[in-house]
């Protein structure tokens, strides 16, 4: 969260107004569970309370190697945002938004059977695109921000 960082009172007429400065407060969030970032980015980086985790390919962090199936690789992807989540704390509870990449639309109703499996409650937004093609040839790439 975001810490106080100094102030100011305004008297405006019969109104107050108070200004509150806040500190930026990033940290970067990387789970030895998960692949490890293969490009100059992060697993995943908190801002003042907000979670943003990079897109997860269904890559398995052990092997390094991929599942066959949508269904399969849905679920480790989501597996491998799952152990970023718990690394900063958080669970598939806190996601609040989601991006979902496809190499093939027509796999959409096996990629949501499996979704649903990892959103019980209140479901966070979401965007499903197909895309020409994703890294390593995978068949999906899941990326999400969550907050506390």
């Amino acid at each position: 969260m975001a810490q106080p960082h100094g102030g100011e009172v305004q008297e405006s007429g019969d109104r107050l107004y108070a200004k509150i400065y806040y500190m930026k407060m990033k940290k970067t969030i990387a789970s030895p569970k998960a692949p490890a970032a293969v490009g100059p980015y992060s697993q995943a980086v908190e801002l003042n309370g907000a979670l943003f985790i990079s897109g997860q390919l269904p890559v398995d962090p052990v092997s390094g190697q991929m599942p066959e199936g949508i269904e399969a690789q849905t679920r480790r992807s989501l597996d491998n945002l799952g152990y970023i989540l718990e690394e900063a704390g958080l669970g598939f509870d806190d996601i609040v938004k989601t991006t979902v990449l496809l190499d093939d639309i027509a796999n959409f109703g096996a990629m949501n059977a499996v979704y649903a499996e990892y959103f019980k409650g209140d479901k966070p937004a979401r965007v499903c695109y197909q895309v020409a093609a994703l890294p390593k040839g995978a068949k999906v790439e899941i990326d999400a921000v969550a907050g506390k």
